[in-house]
């Protein structure tokens, strides 16, 4: 298996989104990019936990019926859904239908609305890597760890909080995908792209 995959633009990728159109969209614009808004490292943390077991791709596709039916992942509405709520949500062919990981949806939403009290899910999350994004220079896929001591950390912390299906290798994948650390291997155009705007953040922020 090669490691990096040409494209006909001819830009060179880290090889897991393969041809996928909407997987290339992602790879290229969103995963590593550092993410600072709560709301949408809460949206995506709920989405890693609902991937677990299954390929990102797949919850890709259903995104926009997530969103709509968690009312666009606002943590507050989330928190309070009743038994009926729930209920509908595993008749919503749109969603991926796992009852443990809809009841855990609400627990985070609680858990993330009493982290929002201490400074807010956001600054909760960067403190663990000081603010700035990890910055990794893997040059092929197989180098690239499924999980580490930090994820294992903020998994455990996460986990003692009231967060739900947050693993550590979930939690590496959530680190990845919202630029704690910047995993797209060297030869990929975007790993300097995204070291780049991790380097804008710092200087803005």
């Amino acid at each position: 298996m090669t490691h990096t995959h040409a494209h006909a633009d001819g830009k060179t990728r880290c090889h897991w989104p393969g041809d996928d159109t909407l997987y290339l969209a992602y790879h290229d614009t969103e995963w590593g990019v550092p993410e600072y808004d709560d709301r949408a490292l809460f949206e995506k943390f709920i989405l890693d936990g609902f991937q677990a077991g299954l390929s990102w791709i797949t919850i890709l596709r259903r995104r926009d019926s997530f969103r709509k039916a968690f009312d666009h992942f606002d943590p507050a509405k989330i928190a309070r859904y009743k038994p009926t709520k729930l209920a509908a949500l595993m008749q919503d062919q749109g969603i991926i239908r796992n009852r443990a990981k809809i009841e855990a949806s609400v627990s985070s939403a609680q858990a993330y609305l009493a982290l929002q009290e201490q400074g807010g899910f956001s600054q909760y999350l960067w403190n663990f890597v000081d603010g700035a994004p990890v910055q990794n220079k893997f040059r092929r896929q197989d180098q690239i760890p499924a999980e580490t001591p930090l994820s294992l950390k903020i998994s455990k912390d996460l986990k003692q909080r009231g967060f739900k299906f947050c693993g550590p290798t979930i939690v590496y994948a959530f680190m990845q995908a919202v630029g704690m650390v910047n995993d797209h291997i060297v030869p990929c155009w975007r790993h300097e792209a995204v070291a780049a705007l991790a380097e804008q953040n710092a200087k803005g922020r």
